[in-house]
């Protein structure tokens, strides 16, 4: 059995979906815990079995991946041809499922606009942004540039009011 190597939780299926399973296929049944337990035993084990008996399939076969019709094959050598339609239909609703998903993924193509007009776009959008940002920057060191007059201004008022006040106190001096 698969659990003899010593990694238990390397080799086995999730409890949590073989309990779903057992759950959605017998909902109205109580199972023990011992009994799922042994399900999940059987399950490794079967899968084990099925995929070594596919691997040596596929390298006779002299491929390095084990595709669909090795594991078809090694049901059917196995002794479970009785699984083989159920596993072509199967089979056939996860290549279904796995096109809708690539379809679904490739947003571009729903899109409906060529790749090429998609490029202009992004390409007017960058420019504009180029624009604004630089925009941006103008109106900052328009910004600098008059808070800098008005500190010149401001020093250069503080600088004449000193001066005036300096010469006023020297004619106050002179008056005493």
């Amino acid at each position: 059995m698969a659990s003899s190597s010593g990694n238990d939780d390397d080799l086995t299926i999730p409890r949590a979906a073989i309990n779903k399973m057992i759950k959605e296929t017998l909902p109205n049944v109580r199972v023990a815990n011992d009994a799922r337990e042994l399900v999940v035993n059987c399950c490794t084990e079967f899968i084990h079995l099925i995929s070594s008996e596919a691997n040596e399939i596929c390298n006779k076969s002299e491929k390095k991946t084990i595709s669909p019709e090795h594991v078809i094959q090694a049901l059917e050598s196995l002794g479970f041809g009785s699984y083989i339609s159920e596993v072509k239909e199967v089979l056939q609703e996860c290549k279904t499922v796995a096109l809708k998903r690539r379809k679904a993924s490739s947003r571009l193509e729903n899109l409906g606009i060529p790749e090429e007009e998609l490029l202009r776009e992004q390409q007017e959008l960058f420019a504009k942004a180029r624009q604004q940002q630089a925009e941006l920057a103008q109106q900052e060191w328009l910004q600098m540039q008059q808070a800098a007059r008005q500190a010149q201004l401001a020093a250069a008022s503080a600088s004449a009011s000193n001066q005036a006040g300096s010469s006023q106190d020297e004619e106050d001096d002179d008056d005493i």
